[in-house]
Parts: structure tokens; sequence; C-alpha cells
């Protein structure tokens, strides 16, 4: 089995690292590895895995906590303290206890318990559902404006026929003959320091203290079977790419009657053939004549609410941008829009004929280098310099 990576490096991070920068690093990985982009990908599914196994750990203050301290084997029970061959000594034994470890419950709790006060106790206890994560494909305009979005989806859900019981209807379940119903089996263990009393999870009835005499036909026993579910959800205005819609209740069933997983939606905007976005501003470039920048014009200004006219003024140089404001997007959770910011751009023609050539040259004869305030300051400069 290869060798697990430390959850910090698998989301490329260094300890210490906050609660929004884990946030923020899983959700760039969870999408990039996702199973929907990457169909077939085996590698990308490993990596999906790596990265939902890590975010599983430091998300969680309390094993983010144990993991800090102690390492993997803070949050696996499997994993035990006898890597490296140190057992206890590698953190100085007993009289280390007060600074390696938070106290004996932080032992225990890591053994699986003593005195039945185990994490295996509480598998019995409700478990929230699965969350689940689709990616789903907008356009500019609805992620201005917001809009309403059907998705389907293929997850588990509560079997109808036997309302997740599992068991087949008109049939119950029976106390599980291994654990007595508990859900909990105990093994004592002989350390160097003593017995330490191990509970464990029944692996008869799953920690349930109930077994199932005659499964359900259509789910098996397992309480839940895979369909296909439609969902209709409200896309609000002003999200942008990669924003991440949280759904609640439309994950998976949870467990022992616990509530369900959440679904979490991440956008992908599709780009705009004219505007640019940068959060809730917009930018776009307009082109315009060499008479509509000299001489000043009213030119038509498109907007994501439709056109609207605006006066430049005469001598309006090229590259010189002008803001609308309120005529950007709306800020997510506000009411007010940000501002569209137009750069007007001179156009210069390409084909003349003989007559528009010959109107250029006349003008160009008019028009002294007085005129051009640029190009006047630039020659009193050289003739600054020469002199």
């Amino acid at each position: 089995m290869a060798e697990k990576r430390d959850y910090y490096e698998v989301l490329g991070l260094k300890k210490g690292a906050s609660d929004d920068d884990i946030k923020k690093a899983y959700r760039k990985l969870a999408m990039k590895y996702h199973p929907d982009r990457n169909p077939g990908d085996k590698t990308a599914e490993e990596n999906f895995k790596e990265v939902n196994e890590a975010y599983s750990v430091l998300s969680n203050a309390d094993k983010k906590s144990k993991y800090d301290r102690f390492g993997f084997a803070g949050v696996d029970p499997n994993a035990g303290f006898g890597g490296g061959g140190q057992g206890f000594g590698g953190f100085g034994g007993f009289g280390g206890f007060g600074q390696g470890f938070g106290g004996f419950e932080d032992i225990f709790d890591m053994f699986g318990g003593f005195g039945g006060q185990s994490q295996s106790r509480r598998a019995n206890q409700p478990r929230k559902g699965r969350d689940l994560q689709k990616a789903i494909a907008i356009t500019f305009e609805e992620a201005a404006f917001g809009c309403k979005k059907t998705i389907t989806l293929t997850k588990n859900v509560t079997c109808s026929t036997c309302k997740g019981d599992g068991a087949k209807p008109g049939t119950s379940k029976s106390t599980c003959p291994k654990c007595g119903g508990s859900g909990q089996v105990a093994t004592t263990q002989r350390t160097p320091f003593g017995q330490f009393q191990t509970v464990n999870t029944c692996d008869q009835c799953g920690g349930s203290g109930k077994v199932i005499d005659t499964p359900c036909s259509d789910c098996g026993g397992s309480g839940r079977v895979r369909k296909k579910v439609s969902i209709t959800v409200d896309i609000p205005a002003g999200v942008d790419n990669e924003s991440v819609i949280p759904i609640r209740g439309q994950g998976e069933p949870g467990y022992n009657g616990g509530s369900a997983g959440d679904l979490y939606l991440v956008l992908n905007v599709k780009p705009h053939q004219m505007f640019r976005r940068n959060g809730a501003d917009l930018y776009l470039d307009i082109p315009i004549s060499f008479d509509q920048a000299a001489l000043g014009a009213e030119i038509t200004v498109p907007t994501l609410d439709g056109k609207v006219k605006y006066k430049i003024p005469a001598g309006t140089q090229p590259g010189t941008k002008f803001r609308l404001k309120n005529k950007g997007i709306k800020y997510l959770k506000r009411d007010d829009k940000g501002d569209l910011y137009v750069t007007v751009n001179l156009e210069i023609p390409t084909r003349l004929n003989g007559k528009q050539k010959k109107a250029i040259e006349a003008m160009a004869q008019e028009v002294d280098e007085g005129c051009y305030q640029s190009r006047s300051s630039f020659a009193r400069k050289i003739k600054e310099w020469f002199e």
C-alpha cells in the first residue's frame, strides 16, 4: 500500500493554514479532480478521494487538532502509536504526557476508548448523510440576473419500499446475537502498562444492534437505492465563475435517523462575447471614428440592461475610459450594482478610394500641429533637447 501523503501537502498548504485557506484549497482541487470533469480518469478519481479525505480531517477542528499533534495516529484508529518502532517511548514515556498529549482521555480516545466510552459507541448514533458536488454551466446573463435551473443527478435515496428500514415490509429486525443489541464488541489487550479494553463496532450488525432476517427485495437491506433525481434550484443574481451554492438536504440520506447531506453546486460561467467582468464591474471596448473623437459625438453603448446613449467630448483620445455608474452586475447579497467602464479606441479606415484620400489630405493641410496637444508637446521637447 502506498504511503499516505501529509494532508496539508495534499491540499497544497502549510501546517497552520487557516480554515478559509483550507476551504479554498479544497474547493479548487475538488473541482479540478471531480469525476464529472475527468470521466474514466482513474488518477483523477484517486486524487479526488485523497483531497476529500484530507479535507474531512482538516475541516474538523477536533480532528485537525489531533492530526497536528499526533499525525495520522491521531485520526486513524488503525494507525496506533507503533510507527517507527518507538511505541510510547517516541513521545517521552508517561513523563511526556503533559507535553505531547492532552491527558489520559486523549490516549483512550485514540485507542478506541476505555470502559465503554469509545468512538465505536458513536457508530450507532445518528449521522449526517454524504455531501455531494455537481458542476453546472450557466450563461453570463444568467449569472448576472439570476435564474432557475433544473439539474439531474444520480444518488442514493431512501428506499420507498421499506422506508429506509432495510427489512422486507411486514417483517422486523431482530437483536444481533453477537453483540446482544449493544452494537459493540469489547476486547481486552495486554500492554506494558496493563490491560486496556477496546470497544469496537460490531462487524455483524454494523453497530446498529439489529440484524435483518428478511432483507427488502428492492434495496437488499441497505435501506437506500440508486436513483436519478431532478432538482430545481434558484441561482441568485451576481454569482461568478467557480461560485459554490449549497443546497441543504439534497445530498444522500443520513444514517440511524441522521439528517441528509448537502449538495454543492459549482458554477461554470460562460464568457460573454463583448463584456469582461471583474467582480461586479463590467468592462467594454468601443471603436469610434476620427471625426467622433475630434468633434465629440453621442455614441450608443450596449449594457446588460439594454442600449444607452453617451456623449463623448470633443478631443477624446484613444484609450480614454468612461464610467457608467450602476450599469454593472448586481452585488451578491446586496441591492446595488457595480459600474460599466467603457474604453474608446480609434478605428482607422483601411480601404479608401481616391476621393476619400484627397479629402483626408486636404484636412491634414488645414489641421496644423498646434491642433494636436500631444504632438505639439513632443515637438517642443525635441526642440528644447537640441537647443
